[in-house]
């Protein structure tokens, strides 16, 4: 077992604490590659209605120094619709973070930071980027903002304006790197903090989020928080299983189906090859008279 705390816990527990943010800053720091420091965690939707959802899933909501907000979303079990769910979660900041009767020009950046520990969409990398674009339909031209636009905004690019989403696919992530970003999704994945783990955050992660610093009745709720996370991977595992079966059920069951279809066509060719008319041939064969024909 780690000897540090898992990274959800951690965020329940410890990382709202002000003297830790340096954890989450050095994550943020190494996802967009520049210094980000936060000024204060803001309400958001982290209190759950089940306990389900409390092992599930943990968010943590913070402004940085610039008034951009980021939110931090773990999800260790599967939701078939969590792009949407992140699309969500970015809409409401923009709606809930902006006074009524202000202008669109008071709208904040946000960033949409979100840890999956379960295979989200079709991809081989750990690691994805999305960001808002406009391109024209005719030259593919990358549309930009005005000078005075960016004076004003006091950005380069449209898609700053936009939320920024990140997902971080850590699950079959287990190698160890000199790569920043790669050393936090080593982490993520496993709890274990090498001795020469040189990202920002990490360092501060290994001196705060030690095990055996945990009193006992933390202790205690942190060891039933594991209980729980391996029981829902015992079921996203499950389900794996029980889809592969019933895949190779239904490829068994393509394939009786294939084996029948191409009975009807040879058949179909004897009888055409013996100067049946195409009709009766259709009768006893079950085929359409236009695939007998292309036979």
């Amino acid at each position: 077992m780690s000897n540090y705390i898992r990274f959800d816990w951690a965020m329940k527990r410890l990382l709202r604490d002000k003297a830790n943010f340096a954890v989450l800053e050095g994550l943020m720091t190494t996802l967009l590659k520049e210094k980000i420091t936060i000024k204060r965690l803001l309400e958001s939707e982290s209190n759950q209605e089940s306990e389900y959802d409390k092992y599930n899933r943990v968010d943590l909501l913070a402004e940085d120094e610039k008034g951009e907000l980021i939110l931090f979303e773990i999800q260790n079990n599967n939701e078939y619709a969590y792009f949407q769910r992140m699309l969500f979660g970015t809409s409401k900041l923009v709606t809930e973070y902006i006074n009524r009767g202000e202008g669109y020009e008071k709208i904040r950046k946000i960033y949409s930071i979100n840890i999956v520990y379960f295979a989200l969409g079709s991809g081989t990398d750990f690691v994805y980027q999305g960001k808002t674009e406009f391109r024209g339909m005719h030259n593919n031209e990358l549309l930009q903002l005005s000078p005075f636009q960016r004076q004003t905004f006091k950005v380069s690019e449209v898609s700053q304006l936009y939320p920024e989403y990140y997902i971080l696919k850590v699950n079959d992530f287990n190698r160890w790197s000199k790569v920043p970003l790669e050393q936090w999704i080593y982490f993520l994945n496993t709890g274990e903090i090498p001795e020469d783990a040189t990202a920002p955050g990490l360092p501060e992660a290994r001196e705060r989020l030690k095990l055996d610093k945990l009193k006992k009745d933390e202790l205690k709720a942190y060891y039933r928080h594991l209980d729980n996370v391996v029981i829902l991977r015992d079921n996203i595992n499950t389900e794996r299983a029980e889809g592969r079966e019933e895949g190779r059920e239904e490829g068994r069951a393509v394939g009786r189906k294939e084996g029948k279809e191409e009975g009807k066509r040879e058949m179909a060719l004897r009888m055409k090859a013996e100067g049946i008319p195409v009709d009766v041939i259709a009768r006893c064969s079950g085929l359409k008279v236009e695939e007998i024909n292309k036979l």
